[in-house]
This record gives structure tokens, C-alpha cells and sequence, in this order.
């Protein structure tokens, strides 16, 4: 607990003085557009508040705040969809799926939690669509509240298994993970922006870079090796391979859910504008780091 303290603190320090330094240059320099900065700054303490329940607190709180997220990234993704009245009912019972996903973390039932949206919840979900509802649309409706509940409620409810399976290490583990994607997500960014040239994949995510992606690579497995010994029992190889998944899962992460986002807004760029720094574009690495990092965990180590 001492060690997810000092870590907590240092990450409110450096929010602490990103606002302050943005703060001054929005001072200084009235006439530039800081919003970008500025949407990121407000999420990253959104983020922060959070991952501090979910990190400090016993475990039902840390549950709860999670469903939580969860319950917000899923209502934003559909914000997103072209939808028509008939699917209103299949979203309803989207969020239903979200308490008893929860449930099963919540009782330890792992064999439920690992199937129920997959398998279950697949199969059950199209039914209240066909029923009184007809066909037109159906496809597209079901299956992009599919994927909606696949990346926003299952991936994102590996956070709260991870203290579940370990209560010893399962707090610090996510804290470590959120840390190492984050800087992977910020790093991206800021080296893409300034210095990248060659893109990655253009046509998915315009904005990260081959130079982006790799100095985000490099960093964030050196701040893995520095992390590793104060928040996880990893070895040193596994520690710094951590690192490696965490960063490479991200970009996976980002890049799907930025295909989602433009198939889903085509044509509407006033909505693409609005919901360009919300939180889900904060939140889209996590989708993938989750699960994968949690499932390679799971598979390699007896304490989860």
C-alpha cells in the first residue's frame, strides 16, 4: 500500500504541474488553441480519480468504480451510432449486461465472468432486436452493440478481476498497468505530433507515427524496468517484458477503436470534433492492455 501511495502521489504531482505549465502558457500565449491540451488535462484527472478508488479502497469500491467507467465509455460509444428507435431496446439491455458482469467478479466466479458477454450474452443479445422489430438494420445494430460490449464492459472489467484473482498484488498490478499505458497513449502522441513523419497506418489513426510508436515502445519498457520492483513480483525478464505488451497491446487498442469511431461518424464531423477528446479516447488502449496483460498474467504466474 506505501508503494501505491508514493506512486499516486507522484502522479498527482505531475498532473499537478502539466495544469499549472497550462495554465501559465494560456496565460502567455492567449492568442494559440490550447483545447486539445486542455480536454486531455481534464480527462487525465477524471482518470485519476477514478483509478484512485479503484486502487486505495477495499474491493467494492474499486468494483464500483469501474462499472462505473465502464457504464460511461459504453454510453459515449453509442452516443456514436447512427441508431434508430428499435435499437433502443437492445441498448437497454446492454447496460443490464454491466452490474451482472460485475456480479460474477464480484462472487469470484471466474468460468462466468470469461464467458458470459463472449458466449451468453452473443447468443441472448440479437433477440430483443428481431422481436417486434423487424430486419432493416439489424446486422449493423447488433453487431456494432456487440463490439461496444466487448471492448467497453468485458475488457474494461479485467481491472476489477485483477484484485479479485490477487488480492495481494491485484491493486498495484493495475496501477501499473494504467501507468505504463497511459505514457505509451501520451508519449504516442507527443512524438507524433512534433517529430513524426511516417505513419503507421493512415488510413486508422492519421495521428501516430512509426517514430511515435517506437519511442513510446522504448519508454515505456524503460519506465516497466524502473516500475516493476516497487509495484509487481515480476522477475527482472518479465518486468521489463511487460513493457513491450503493454505498449504494443496499446497501440492495438487505439488503432481499433479509431477504425470504430470513423465507420461509426462518417459523415458527421461535428460529432467526430466533439467526441474527439472525451474520454473513450482516453480509455482505448485500456481496452486491449486489460485483458491481454491480465490473460498473460494469468497463464505465466500461480498468484492470479
Amino acid at each position: 500500500m506505501t508503494q501505491t501511495i508514493w506512486t499516486l502521489s507522484i502522479i498527482f504531482l505531475t498532473l499537478l504541474g502539466a495544469s499549472i505549465m497550462f495554465y501559465v502558457a494560456k496565460k502567455t500565449q492567449p492568442n494559440k488553441d490550447f483545447t486539445a491540451i486542455q480536454m486531455r488535462v481534464k480527462t487525465w484527472w477524471g482518470m485519476f480519480v477514478i483509478f484512485c478508488f479503484a486502487t486505495l479502497f477495499n474491493p467494492i469500491v474499486s468494483l464500483i468504480s469501474i462499472m462505473v467507467l465502464c457504464f460511461f465509455a459504453l454510453r459515449e460509444y453509442f452516443s456514436m451510432m447512427k441508431s434508430r428507435k428499435s435499437d433502443r431496446r437492445i441498448f437497454l439491455w446492454s447496460y443490464l449486461m454491466i452490474p451482472l458482469q460485475f456480479y460474477w467478479i464480484y462472487i469470484g466466479w471466474y468460468g462466468m465472468f470469461i464467458v458470459f458477454i463472449p458466449v451468453y450474452v452473443f447468443l441472448f443479445l440479437p433477440l430483443p432486436r428481431i422481436i417486434g422489430k423487424g430486419t432493416l438494420g439489424f446486422l449493423r445494430s447488433v453487431s456494432f452493440t456487440q463490439w461496444g460490449l466487448m471492448l467497453m464492459v468485458f475488457g474494461l472489467s479485467h481491472l476489477a478481476y485483477y484484485q479479485t484473482a490477487s488480492p495481494e498484488f491485484g491493486p498495484n498490478l493495475v496501477l501499473f498497468l494504467i501507468i505504463l499505458t497511459q505514457v505509451s497513449d501520451v508519449v504516442q502522441y507527443l512524438i507524433s505530433l512534433y517529430i513524426g513523419k511516417r505513419k503507421v497506418i493512415p488510413t486508422a489513426n492519421p495521428y501516430i507515427t512509426w517514430e511515435g510508436f517506437m519511442g513510446a515502445l522504448v519508454l515505456t519498457t524503460c519506465i516497466s524496468y524502473y516500475l516493476f520492483p516497487y509495484l509487481t513480483p515480476f522477475g527482472l525478464t518479465f518486468g521489463i517484458l511487460s513493457g513491450v505488451i503493454i505498449s504494443v497491446a496499446g497501440y492495438f487498442g487505439s488503432v481499433t477503436i479509431s477504425v470504430l469511431k470513423r465507420d461509426l461518424l462518417i459523415g458527421d464531423s461535428e460529432k467526430q470534433e466533439t467526441l474527439k477528446y472525451r474520454y473513450l479516447s482516453r480509455i482505448d488502449s485500456l481496452t486491449y492492455t486489460s485483458p491481454i496483460f491480465f490473460h498473460i498474467i494469468r497463464y505465466f504466474f500461480d498468484f492470479m
